[in-house]
């Protein structure tokens, strides 16, 4: 019997946000006329670099966290991550009072490491490879028995993400597109969902790295083409897809493009500056669309999603060594 594809729906999303409710913030959404008169559109940041934990990661974590029946949390939960999602897991998992074990590659952000240790995480590093974390974390898995809370292939994790386009789409309605930025895909699969249930015709682009575009060119070819060379400062989005992320992407998400480097680094900073707020790389890819004429948004109202704010301050990338 030939399998069939099921999706996320708009009623996991909102069951979602009923679950969190409790445990996470209602991040504000901002706007700025000089990002406006630069692009030549109205833009509606949702800033999730003011979520707790300083990423959207809280999110999809703390729903597949308080999700687990008690059997399956009893020996607590264990993830990989670079760094925001070892986080959010961390928190859910001291919030639900189990441990949380956490598979992290080595030259991850020190902050990063830092704020998991401080929640409470175990931290066990690896080699910088999609290889190495899936085999740190089944070890770690076999020799504790904690419930893997995989950082995007997972769908309450994806449905947790959502959560942010509804709050998105509430306080700014009437969007004519939505930005967000593709790592391992969970966050676009859950926004998708949500913006094309709740607004069909605004049109859901998703935003990566040239450097680790496997999104882009898996689109194009239309079958998964997995990472295999990754060179980019915006760590959170070093992974590959998984099959299900890659289904979303196919059904909700109408374009996908891709940013150079130095265009991260630009609209990183013009974000700092005008937005008064700290963005990390991975967070700034999806406004460095529209900075660098990536996406046409000019006369649009388009929601950008800013994902996160966790950065090395001592390794700010516009800081010469």
């Amino acid at each position: 019997m030939a399998f069939e594809q099921t999706y996320l729906t708009l009623a996991d999303i909102e069951a979602a946000r009923a679950r969190i409710g409790p445990y996470v913030r209602r991040t504000p959404v901002l706007t700025s006329e000089v990002l406006d008169d630069a692009a030549g559109a109205r833009l509606y940041f949702k800033c999730e670099n003011l979520q707790q934990i300083g990423a959207f990661k809280a999110r999809g974590a703390t729903n597949a966290v308080f999700a687990l029946s008690e059997a399956e949390a009893a020996h607590g939960v264990a993830t990989h991550s670079s760094g925001n999602h070892g986080s959010a897991v961390a928190r859910a998992a001291k919030l639900r009072g189990v441990p949380a074990y956490i598979v992290m590659p080595e030259g991850a952000a020190r902050p990063k490491a830092i704020q998991i240790e401080r929640l409470g995480g175990q931290i066990t590093y690896c080699a910088p490879t999609q290889a190495a974390r899936e085999t740190g974390v089944a070890e770690v898995i076999a020799r504790t028995g904690a419930t893997l809370i995989h950082p995007y292939d997972n769908r309450l994790v994806m449905a947790g993400q959502g959560t942010a386009a509804l709050e998105l789409m509430e306080d700014a309605p009437d969007l004519d597109m939505v930005l967000a930025p593709i790592g391992g895909g969970g966050l676009v699969s859950g926004v998708s969902t949500a913006v094309k249930a709740l607004r069909p015709a605004a049109r859901m682009i998703g935003v990566e790295p040239a450097g680790a575009d496997d999104a882009a060119r898996s689109f194009a070819a239309g079958r998964l083409i997995p990472l295999t060379e990754v060179n980019t400062l915006a760590d959170g989005l070093r992974a590959s897809l998984s099959a299900d992320t890659f289904a979303h992407i196919r059904r909700g998400v109408d374009e996908i493009a891709t940013v150079s480097e130095a265009a991260i680094v630009d609209a990183m900073r013009a974000l700092w500056e005008a937005l008064k707020v700290v963005v990390e790389p991975s967070a700034a890819v999806a406004y460095a669309a529209i900075r660098d004429g990536r996406v046409e948004a000019r006369g649009r109202r388009v929601g950008v999603i800013l994902t996160g704010g966790n950065v090395d301050l001592d390794r700010l990338p516009w800081v010469k060594a």
